[in-house]
């Protein structure tokens, strides 16, 4: 049963709104640079996860986070603006719906960088569904 609990269920409305996100951004940055496009999407995120922290009950003093915290949520947050900034320029180059699942190549390497950086050792299964999903990429980004 998928609870409100399930890893699943998040990640399952993770994908739904992935998908909005790329419907709704390629509308929205017609005719505006996608940097600032990116900037705008990032203000906005900024306020509304303060509003979930904030009425969840759920700041605490970030200052009495640890040095190592800092660090790799800095990098992170480094690595989601530059991959926004990609992502955004790539959506007013190409199709969405083509844009969407090559950025989603981002499943492969997460697998490959688990493995390597985290240890994490995905059961042959699981290798098979990364594989088809970076068959599926390469698919779709093939010129016709």
């Amino acid at each position: 049963m998928m609870g409100t609990a399930s890893w699943l269920f998040w990640a399952l409305l993770s994908a739904v709104f992935a998908a909005l996100t790329a419907i709704f951004a390629k509308i929205g940055i017609r005719g505006v640079d996608s940097d600032l496009a990116t900037l705008i999407r990032t203000a906005i995120i900024s306020v509304v996860l303060s509003l979930f922290v904030w009425l969840g009950g759920k700041w605490s003093n970030p200052l009495q986070l640890s040095g190592k915290t800092w660090l790799f949520l800095g990098l992170s947050g480094i690595a989601t603006g530059l991959s926004w900034a990609c992502y955004f320029r790539a959506l007013q180059m190409g199709e969405a719906s083509k844009v969407a699942p090559v950025d989603k190549l981002s499943l492969v390497l997460v697998a490959v960088f688990a493995v390597i950086f985290l240890g994490e050792r995905p059961a042959p299964r699981e290798w098979l569904g990364i594989a088809m999903v970076a068959g599926g990429v390469v698919v779709l980004a093939l010129k016709r």
